[in-house]
Formats: structure tokens, sequence, C-alpha cells
């Protein structure tokens, strides 16, 4: 299977939904994102990576990072290889002087790792075909550089729409006014009940 890189664009925090964040995957040179919910110290432990913030004690994944370079264990890729009841699931793939090792990882913990290892990150079509948000191109031909954003807080309405209520188009609309607020958790929501509905066709 051809493998897909993925780069960091956002790490975002909705108040609406308390403790919930997401890491926001896109597509290196393509407009689909994947945006993946994780807990707030996964996403603290990313955020101060991607800050190359220097905390006075290691934290759990530069521990991992000290344990792995005192030993000469390269970390080359990460691999989001798999998603199964809306789970994540991925794998770091590792290797030393002689032997080379693919070892199974929570999705935070690999993104939290390949960001403090500057390796790539890396999914199949078919997770971001079931999993992926298209961005719209915003029609000048060239990919627009996404900044790296950290911990991007939503003050938009609280939106408790009934989801299972809306049309299809008005989830479309919907979707499109979620990520433009830059509020993935909401359009992981919506994006779920898109597929459901055409799954169901």
């Amino acid at each position: 299977m051809k493998k897909i890189e993925l780069e960091i664009v956002a790490l975002s925090h909705s108040i609406t939904q308390t403790h919930s964040y997401a890491v926001v995957l896109g597509e290196v040179n393509g407009l689909r994102r994947l945006p993946i919910v994780i807990g707030g110290f996964e996403a603290q432990a990313i955020a101060v990576a991607l800050e190359k913030m220097q905390p006075s004690r290691p934290l759990t994944h530069d521990l991992m990072k000290n344990f792995m370079n005192a030993f000469a264990v390269e970390l080359h890729e990460i691999i989001i290889n798999d998603l199964q009841e809306g789970i994540f699931y991925s794998k770091l793939v590792c290797s030393t002087e002689n032997d080379t090792v693919e070892i199974d990882s929570r999705t935070s913990d690999a993104v939290a790792l390949a960001v403090r290892f500057g390796c790539p990150i890396y999914t199949y079509e078919n997770i971001l075909e079931s999993a992926g948000i298209l961005m719209e191109d915003s029609g000048s031909g060239k990919k627009k550089k996404t900044k790296k954003e950290v911990i991007v807080e939503d003050d938009t309405p609280t939106g408790k729409e009934d989801l299972k209520t809306m049309s299809l188009p008005e989830l479309n609309n919907l979707l499109d006014q979620v990520l433009e607020n830059e509020d993935y958790i909401r359009a992981i929501a919506i994006r779920d009940e898109i597929n459901s509905r055409n799954k169901g066709k």
C-alpha cells in the first residue's frame, strides 16, 4: 500500500467539550485533513515539542527519546496504519545497527515522538478516505501554507444541533462552518454522521 505523508497543521482545543483536544494532520501537498481526538496530557506533550520548550525535567516522551538515543535506537517514521470503531492505531518504525522493528503505539504518543525526532508521519489512502476531511482550495492554484497552530480555542456557539435531524446539505454546510472556525472536534462528529448516511445508501 502506498503511504501518504502527513504534517501537523493544528492542535485544537474545544471550549464546548471540556478536555477535548484534536491534533489535526494535513496531507503534504494536498487538501485533506485528518483530525484525531487526543487527551489533554498528550496535547500538552505535542505542544511542548512543537514550541521547542525545554521543561526543567524530562517529560515522558522526552524520557523515551533519551532512552532510545542512549541505546542507539533510531525512529525512522510513524505510520497510522489502522482505524477501528473510531480509534486510530499506529506503529513506530525503529532500527538499531542490527535490526528494524515495528512497535505498536497509541497515535497520540507516536505523534509526540515524531515531533521530538523530526521524523515523518504517514498513513494510507483508505484511512484518509474514511476519516479525512477535505478542505476547500483557496482557488489560487497554489497550496496555502498552513501555519502550525498550538491550542486554538473555539469560542463559537455551543452548537447543540441534533445532527440526526439535519439533511445532508445542511450537514455539509455545518461542516464548512465549523472547519472555518477550526472546531475540529465538532467537525469529527459531523463527518461521522455524513459518512454513516453515505454508507446507508
